[in-house]
């Protein structure tokens, strides 16, 4: 799954309103997960902020506008997944400061 981190008040929801699902967290909390009520197709997530969605790139009207830039959460990737030379991975997250670009830093830290 590919997800894109944007701020909350830029997702756009064209049609529909999803129906929103907590889901535990291995640190004992929850995310939240909004989903299309008709085909429960994960639209995008809300883990600690809540003005950042982590929205699933194949519910965009062009999926292949975007290509991963980094890999996380690679301990629970199946043995039969290859993840793309020259992309970083993270067994869990990583630290934003060291991989993001500068405009990206200062989008988050504006959203602070």
């Amino acid at each position: 799954m590919i997800n894109i981190l944007i701020e909350a008040d830029r997702v756009e929801l064209v049609s529909g309103k999803p129906r929103q699902v907590p889901v535990p967290r291995d640190n004992g909390g929850a995310q939240e997960i909004w989903r299309c009520p008709s085909c429960e197709t994960a639209l995008y997530s809300q883990y600690t902020r809540p003005d950042v969605r982590f929205v699933r790139a194949g519910t965009l009207d062009d999926p292949s506008a975007v290509a991963p830039d980094v890999h996380i959460f690679t301990r629970s990737k199946l043995p039969w997944v290859a993840l793309p030379e020259g992309v970083p991975a993270f067994d869990v997250y990583y630290d934003m400061r060291e991989l993001w670009p500068a405009t990206s830093l200062e989008r988050a830290r504006a959203m602070s």
